[in-house]
């Protein structure tokens, strides 16, 4: 069999050779080959710095059509060359070339149930709110579970690794939220080694690689292979040679389920051969075409920021309109050390690019390699449609049939976001710039692909750096945030909320362009609105563009309400004096604040298209994305602007609980007392219940606090900056010793109307006395109208 696939190989290679790219165009220009396209594009990356070298195979129909080496594969104490056998450190190609596949072999065995708790195969992982994770769960990074083991303490040993894995608690209800997580597929490993008797590497050898013929591919390969294994990097001054690069599997031993594996370009195009051919190759049958299927099909509902397939990320098919098509079509998956394969069973090819760009000092990028290279190979085989997809992978038509229900019930054709549009336009906006990013979960198009995949992915711009504002880039973390790199795409990752909440010169080096894609909230105190602020300073600063891909205002973009912010209260919780409720999109305010602050920045907003400033969110058709991890729904994003304007206070607005911003309380109040009293006031719109509540973080944590549940009845004539005042004046008018009415000023902005409320004038005189100073904010913000 290995002599078989062997000699199979070297015909393709005899084959691809004597073709001279006759089948494969590859978008060539007149008198210029496809082969000579990739050579430049590769040569252009090395002598740009960001590899050492390459080896790039791509097959088409069955016959491998390019295969060639560029570069070196070491640089010191003296070059050597790369060379197409060269074997690489695959980093997270490990997860669907390995595991994944062990998985699904075992699934059609038996022997594993995917939608069985993982704690039916391995007891100790069922504890610690794990029980019900599945192994579906764990392969789709949809399990709960955070990024990696905690590497901050020097630990050693799979065994270690495994109980550390045991004693993890998930950061989301299983199932809930996408987090691409490595400790997902080490899990998986320990699950191959215990349903199978076999460690992963030993199983995998005996049931994948051998049987294929994959001689070059393994866990800690020999030291007889050494010769021909590309470094990664150094280790206290040796070169890192044949060890595993990532360092959770080094600690692991070299072996575990996320990564850890090495092989050669040519061992990788047997991979993909096999999985285009439906499972086999030759006559291995190494999984069934159902299987196949199964792990290219989205698991993700339709909507959601991220599409994967059981140990695979999807992208729409090899086509020059691949950014207009849904999501779905081809599959892949890159690694850390710059790694790369990808298959398109629409044209039936697929795509290999391997570096070592961690080396020698872990500054390399492929990113802009293996993207130019998938966008070459794109443009080649011209636009297709949704429908002439569907006609060639019927399969899909399950999951396009559900999208496009799901689009039909919300409403989701009607306005097309910002991120919509520039993808509409191919991107031409930003042409030939290094771009950075600002986003976080809510940044992405309606079909539910990300700003980073889809900016990562395009090959008219390069994606340089992301920015995170408030509660990270996947918007569940509360305080202080750090910067570090972004997961899927190796990006270097900034937080504008930490040591530093602008950036920084240094976060700009080299950048063309920043793009601000963030879903905010319609609210003055919101830090979403300020950091889009703050970086249109640093922007104009350092002469760049910057853009803003403009969203709708949530709770209507027509009604503005409440105290305008006093110039000398402004800081990071309000950047601009405007009212509580502003009634303006982002990229609205980003020409007012331009203006009006004269900050000189060259300001681009790409608007909606169908927005009408009317709608609530609940109109647009756009699914919802909680924009915080405090306002998961619009209806406690319809309360936030009034109930928050008294958290500055000692009382808890219910964050700890299942409905924050639909509670207050505190362990001083009566319930019952202050919905009365609130009651009385007759407030249009809203309803209260007395309620007693136990919050699990943020203020009066794990103590019983007594308040009242508000109930939305008409939002449209609810005044929630009304609402605000109306709540501050009850507690201090019952709670005059307990309220710590000052705290509030920051959100309320108005001293004067902090005063007022310690006079105990009526909350309803007190909107009225704002309305002069929310006329003059009118005729301003008239001049910045979009929509």
């Amino acid at each position: 069999m290995k002599s078989l696939v062997g000699k199979l190989v070297v015909v393709a290679l005899i084959h691809a050779l004597t073709l001279a790219f006759g089948s494969l165009a590859l978008a060539a220009a007149p008198g210029e080959g496809g082969s000579e396209q990739v050579g430049d594009i590769v040569r252009s990356e090395i002598a740009a710095g960001r590899i050492p070298g390459a080896v790039v195979e791509i097959g088409e129909g069955g016959t491998v059509i390019y295969r060639r080496a560029f570069g070196y594969r070491e640089l010191k104490p003296e070059r050597v060359t790369m060379t197409p056998d060269t074997i690489f450190d695959l980093a997270s190609l490990t997860k669907p070339v390995a595991t994944a596949v062990a998985i699904m072999q075992l699934v059609e065995q038996g022997k594993i149930n995917l939608d069985l708790p993982v704690a039916k195969y391995w007891p100790g992982f069922g504890q610690n709110g794990k029980e019900q994770i599945t192994s579906r769960e764990l392969l789709t990074h949809r399990s709960g579970l955070r990024a990696d083991l905690d590497l901050r303490f020097d630990w050693r040993g799979y065994v270690t690794a495994m109980e550390m894995i045991e004693a993890e608690k998930p950061l989301y209800v299983p199932g809930t939220h996408y987090l691409y997580s490595d400790l997902n597929f080490e899990a998986l490993g320990e699950l191959v080694r215990r349903v199978s008797a076999l460690p992963l590497d030993a199983y995998c050898a005996i049931h994948i690689f051998k049987p294929l013929g994959m001689s070059d591919t393994a866990f800690t390969p020999p030291a007889a292979k050494r010769d021909r294994i590309a470094p990664t990097g150094y280790v206290q001054g040796r070169l890192r040679l044949g060890e595993v690069h990532d360092p959770t599997a080094a600690r692991m031993g070299g072996v575990a389920g996320h990564a850890g594996l090495f092989s050669t370009a040519d061992d990788l195009a047997i991979f993909a051969q096999m999985l285009l051919h439906h499972g086999r190759v030759v006559r291995a049958r190494i999984l069934s075409p159902n299987s196949i299927g199964q792990m290219a099909i989205p698991e993700s509902p339709p909507g959601v920021a991220r599409l994967r397939g059981l140990g695979w990320d999807l992208a729409a098919p090899l086509v020059s309109n691949r950014d207009q098509l849904l999501p779905i079509g081809s599959y892949g998956h890159t690694g850390f050390t710059g790694t790369m394969l990808w298959i398109d069973p629409l044209s039936q090819s697929f795509v290999i690019v391997l570096t070592n760009r961690t080396y020698p000092d872990g500054s390399g990028d492929a990113r802009p390699l293996r993207n130019a290279i998938l966008a070459l190979l794109s443009e080649r085989f011209g636009p297709r449609s949704q429908a002439q997809v569907l006609a060639d992978e019927p399969e899909l038509a399950p999951y396009c049939k559900l999208a496009t229900a799901r689009q039909s019930q919300t409403g989701t054709l009607k306005v097309a976001t910002g991120a919509d549009v520039l993808a509409a336009h191919g991107y031409a906006e930003l042409k030939g710039l290094r771009v950075g990013l600002i986003t976080n979960h809510t940044g992405m198009s309606r079909t539910g692909l990300r700003d980073i995949e889809a900016l990562g992915g395009s090959s008219r711009l390069r994606l340089a750096a992301v920015f995170s504002p408030e509660h990270g880039l996947y918007g569940d973390r509360d305080g202080n945030i750090a910067s570090g790199m972004e997961p899927t795409l190796e990006l270097p990752l900034y937080s504008l909320y930490g040591e530093v909440t602008r950036p920084t010169d240094a976060m700009l080096e080299g950048i063309d362009a920043l793009v601000f894609d963030v879903q905010d909230v319609g609210v003055r105190f919101c830090t979403y609105v300020t950091t889009m602020a703050y970086a249109m300073e640093a922007a104009a600063e350092k002469g760049i563009d910057f853009y803003v891909l403009d969203r709708p205002d949530p709770i209507g973009a027509d009604v503005v309400q409440g105290p305008v912010l006093e110039r000398n209260l402004e800081s990071f919780t309000g950047y601009f004096p405007m009212p509580v409720r502003y009634g303006m999109t982002l990229g609205e305010l980003a020409g007012m604040f331009n203006a009006e602050n004269k900050l000189g920045a060259r300001l681009h907003v790409i608007r909606m298209r169908g927005y009408d400033r009317r709608d609530w969110y609940d109109a647009t058709g756009l699914p919802w994305v909680s924009p915080s991890p405090n306002l998961r729904s619009l209806r406690e994003a319809t309360l936030y602007p009034g109930i928050a304007m008294v958290e500055g206070a000692n009382v808890s607005v219910g964050r700890g609980t299942a409905s924050p911003f639909e509670l207050i309380g505190a362990p001083w109040m009566e319930g019952q007392r202050l919905a009365s009293y609130l009651t009385g006031r007759k407030i249009p719109g809203v309803q209260f219940a007395a309620d007693d509540f136990t919050p699990n973080a943020d203020a009066f944590a794990n103590r019983q606090c007594h308040g009242v549940r508000l109930t939305v009845v008409d939002r449209t004539v609810l005044n929630t900056p009304e609402l605000g005042v109306e709540i501050a004046s009850a507690l201090y008018r019952l709670y005059p010793a307990q309220l710590q009415l000052d705290k509030t000023l920051g959100a309320i902005g108005s001293r004067e109307t902090v005063a007022a409320l310690r006079r105990g004038d009526d909350p309803r005189l007190i909107a009225r006395s704002w309305q002069s100073q929310v006329g003059v904010f009118l005729e301003a913000r008239s001049k910045y109208l979009l929509y």
